[in-house]
């Protein structure tokens, strides 16, 4: 992937995806809401554009996302005119997998806690309220999950001003901040670390069991508090299922 690193590199950029290239994806969420009991929820997904823009900026992942961070202090206006685009395909991406069958959607930005305050409202928080609206403006009971992760104190703003329906929180979260400024507005998907996930044992009954105790008293969707690793043992995953469902 070559680095979007420069203001005349942006201006080269496509004004619209090309959805064609992503016609398996949604002959996939056919497949599997067909094969799926009416009674399970089907999640779509996409990444936010802040975190998107940050791999497009460097070319591949970093470790803090700085080529980004960089850009966008240094060229705001061209940073914009990714995240513009990186918007508006995001709306037609997830008004897709609806169509193609999925039942609700999220916007996944890893890479959200990088940002201060202010740069998290500009360029987490508000593209991701466009998302919400361009979305619910074709489907106005569209539910949606964000996931701002590293938000922390941040996220009771994240929440009032993008309308999702729920937020996920990343395994560092405080409980008792979660509990009473987020959760007691929206549900929340969480937070199991997914090392303790691949560890298993009783380490692993212990975290279910604390995630359980801090959040299913309200809305809760059960998860990991980050994506899944490769090298989970499926074993294990079949024991936190059995220890959620109790």
């Amino acid at each position: 992937l070559e680095p979007l690193d420069d203001p005349a590199k942006v201006a080269t950029l496509a004004p619209h995806a090309d959805f064609g290239k992503l016609k398996p994806v949604f002959e996939a969420l056919k497949i599997v809401r067909g094969a799926l009991d009416p009674r399970t929820a089907l999640i779509g997904f996409c990444g936010a554009p802040w975190t998107v823009a940050t791999y497009m900026v460097a070319g591949h992942g970093t470790p803090d996302q700085a080529p980004a961070r960089m850009m966008a202090y240094r060229h705001p206006e061209a940073f914009s005119e990714i995240i513009d685009v990186l918007v508006d395909s995001s709306i037609e991406y997830l008004l897709a997998q609806l169509s193609a069958g999925a039942d609700a959607l999220q916007i996944f930005d890893t890479w959200a806690g990088v940002l201060p305050p202010a740069e998290f409202a500009r360029w987490s928080t508000e593209p991701t309220r466009r998302i919400v609206e361009g979305v619910r403006a074709k489907v106005p009971d569209a539910k949606i999950i964000g996931f701002p992760r590293g938000a922390g104190a941040l996220l009771p703003g994240y929440v009032e001003a993008t309308g999702v329906n729920a937020v996920s929180i990343d395994w560092t979260a405080e409980p008792a901040f979660i509990r009473e400024r987020v959760q007691s507005r929206v549900a929340v998907q969480g937070n199991l670390d997914p090392l303790v996930l691949i560890t298993g044992g009783d380490a692993l009954d212990r975290a279910v069991d604390d995630v359980l105790a801090n959040f299913a008293q309200g809305r809760l969707i059960f998860n990991l508090g980050h994506g899944i690793q490769p090298e989970t043992p499926i074993a294990h995953v079949e024991q936190m299922i059995k220890r959620v469902r109790g």
